[in-house]
């Protein structure tokens, strides 16, 4: 008789954890939060500060920025020391009037790979 009460406790139990611990990995996915330009903003050039903002710690060492010209050319931005863990920052330079993207990949604090990208114009 004991046995067979436990039955369904346990199962309960198992399926408390099994939702628990397969919602709590997407919490700690790198989000974009905020970014200096705006998405589709328009910048004065030629010289543009870059900032990512995220939900969460990044690592910096292992994260990427790439800035896609209007003539089709990817470049590698080099990435400025972070001051917060959940910020990235570089800065573009030389800079000709058109549309650009800002194509980011970063490492989160849960080793989850995020990328992303954000479209702004250089007057």
């Amino acid at each position: 008789m004991r046995r067979a009460l436990a039955g369904p406790w346990v199962s309960i139990l198992l399926t408390l954890l099994l939702l628990t611990g397969l919602s709590h990995p997407a919490w700690a996915h790198a989000i974009l939060m905020e970014s200096t330009p705006k998405l589709h903003a328009t910048v004065t050039g030629p010289d543009v500060a870059i900032r990512l903002r995220f939900n969460v710690r990044i690592d910096g060492s292992r994260s990427r920025l790439h800035l896609l010209a209007p003539d089709g050319s990817l470049h590698t931005l080099a990435l400025a020391r972070q001051s917060t863990p959940d910020i990235l920052q570089s800065q573009a330079t030389g800079l000709k009037p058109g549309a650009y993207e800002l194509q980011w990949q970063v490492l989160a604090s849960d080793g989850h790979i995020s990328s992303g990208k954000v479209a702004f114009n250089v007057n």
